[in-house]
């Protein structure tokens, strides 16, 4: 009786390992037309805004719409922080950032060539020495483990073709108290004036840093448009 026990017991344990790998994996159908045919928990993923968007990155109005002074006083951003700006882009973030970390470093990561083309040139006409540039893929960050201490992504989370492999080296890369800051336009509100697919929601978020780790410290509301969630390794 013990060892029917013992094996009707490890068949539930295999079924239920079963159904959570099918539940963290890719899926692949039609769907949006700003989507790439590719699902994660049920969320398609956004397709890319490529460099030619870089303007867009930059635009005049970008502090009134998204207060992001606001957001990087959230970061509560120390002198000696390292900090990673995930998909930097042309360097909004990371050059506010590099001026309020000024005996620590900032990592600009992007996948894009074109973008880190950009920030090389910002880096030499400031004669800025605190910002290293990080050519990223699709899977990795390319960071050294146990090296951040705050992560910063700003609207690119979505845009991610393989957020499994990119959450699990994040995770890497964080220290074991850092604070991964997610920044996503709020998928609840549709007065937000951006394009279904590249916003979420809180619940989305948290079910898919959960499965890689994560936990919600806190929801910060003092954005105009964006969530700006505070994930700390659970």
């Amino acid at each position: 009786m013990k060892i029917q026990g013992l094996s009707i017991a490890l068949l539930l344990f295999f079924l239920s390992s079963s159904l959570i790998a099918q539940k963290n994996t890719y899926t692949y159908k039609d769907g949006d037309y700003s989507g790439i045919g590719k699902w994660y928990m049920g969320r398609e993923i956004a397709h890319v805004m490529g460099f030619q968007g870089m303007a867009w990155l930059e635009r005049d109005s970008r502090e009134a719409e998204e207060n992001t002074s606001q957001l990087l006083d959230n970061m509560n951003i120390e002198s000696n922080d390292v900090i990673a700006d995930i998909g930097a882009g042309s360097g909004y973030h990371v050059f506010k950032m590099a001026k309020k970390a000024k005996d620590g470093t900032v990592y600009a990561v992007d996948i894009q060539k074109e973008m880190l083309a950009a920030m090389q040139v910002k880096i030499e006409n400031g004669n800025i020495r605190n910002v290293k540039l990080v050519k990223g893929d699709a899977k990795s960050v390319n960071l050294p483990n146990n090296s951040i201490d705050k992560i910063l992504i700003v609207d690119v989370y979505h845009e991610m073709s393989h957020p499994i492999e990119i959450l699990a080296s994040l995770k890497a890369a964080l220290k074991a108290n850092g604070r991964l800051f997610l920044i996503e336009y709020r998928g609840e509100d549709p007065k937000v004036p951006i394009k279904r697919l590249h916003k979420m929601t809180e619940e989305q978020a948290v079910k898919e840093l959960k499965a890689a780790g994560f936990v919600l410290k806190e929801n910060i509301p003092n954005l105009p448009w964006q969530h700006c969630m505070v994930f700390v390794k659970s």
